[in-house]
């Protein structure tokens, strides 16, 4: 790694096919995606796993990071193989074990026009070291409120695409639920059902059977979310997709939430009425002690799931 002025390590970062000290990657002030959030973008999770990096799963992020492209018709000049090997590539360059990873391309232009015509698309991998988005309360539980802003829709904008500009919708909730002292901020559908949260998908547990809104209220079809579905089937509990109603949230015997940085996190809580016995519960603990083996290479049956970055 190279060094900033203060001597601390400056991280390496992949700019448009060459590996560059993070201080070296600059673009203008009036940078369009800067200006109007038409960025683009993936959050990828690397763990440390008897000595090595392992990427969880590498080629689902990639595929959606594509995908989320083309939606919004940004032509990166890269295919998948090589944005997965931009990856690999400033993993090792930063000597990274567990980390965050954020794939990210933008529109690169300064001129003020909304539209993206001919303008130039720049692509960047980032790492940064990462435990978990909610810290030491993830152990204990945290607390959410259902937030007073609805979850866009896809009448609104394409909501199975990562964007920049999609998220203004999460960090206003997010800020409302701050500023009421919760830890997290749940959505509702325009239809009033349960969607997600501000950055995660939302399960419950009840009498035993885990259960989880569908693509029908609008929410991200997480890879995270699809991982957790595939392992709680896997340890043979029943899981269902389906629409959910927000009173079933407070009767619900376990809540958590699922995403790339939370990973599995309960929640406690919510609008300040306890959730079961107000701990995590035992399903949740279960799964999310999978979930932690299966990413850290310590189940082979998803080995499939991990690239070792060696």
């Amino acid at each position: 790694m190279q060094k900033n002025g203060s001597g601390a390590k400056e991280s390496m970062v992949w700019f448009n096919g060459k590996m560059i000290p993070s201080g070296e990657a600059l673009v203008p002030v009036l940078t369009h995606s800067l200006q109007y959030g038409s960025g683009i973008f993936e959050g990828i999770r690397a763990y440390e796993g008897e000595g090595i990096s392992n990427i969880f799963r590498l080629k689902e992020h990639v595929a959606r990071f594509l995908m989320t492209a083309k939606m919004y018709g940004l032509n990166l000049g890269y295919d998948a193989g090589e944005i997965s090997r931009a990856i690999v590539e400033t993993v090792k360059a930063n000597n990274a074990r567990s980390c965050y990873i954020r794939p990210f391309a933008f529109v690169d232009d300064d001129a003020i026009s909304l539209g993206i015509g001919r303008k130039k698309i720049s692509t960047t991998v980032s790492v940064i070291p990462y435990d978990s988005i909610f810290g030491s309360r993830k152990m204990d539980g945290i607390r959410c409120k259902i937030s007073s802003w609805r979850r866009i829709n896809s009448s609104i904008l394409p909501i199975q695409a990562k964007a920049s500009g999609n998220y203004l919708n999460s960090i206003i909730a997010a800020n409302e639920a701050s500023a009421s002292g919760f830890d997290e901020a749940i959505l509702l559908s325009e239809g009033g059902y349960v969607a997600e949260g501000t950055g995660e998908n939302i399960f419950i547990v009840k009498d035993g059977t885990v259960i989880t809104p569908g693509k029908d209220s609008d929410i991200l079809l997480g890879i995270t979310r699809e991982s957790i579905i595939e392992v709680s089937r896997d340890m043979g509990y029943s899981l269902i997709e389906r629409k959910l109603h927000r009173d079933e949230l407070y009767t619900a015997d376990e809540v958590f939430l699922a995403g790339t940085a939370a990973e599995v996190t309960p929640v406690v809580n919510i609008d300040g009425l306890v959730v079961g016995d107000g701990k995590p519960g035992k399903i949740t603990q279960s799964v999310s002690s999978r979930y932690d083996r299966i990413v850290r290479g310590k189940e082979k049956k998803y080995s499939g799931w991990l690239s070792p970055v060696k």
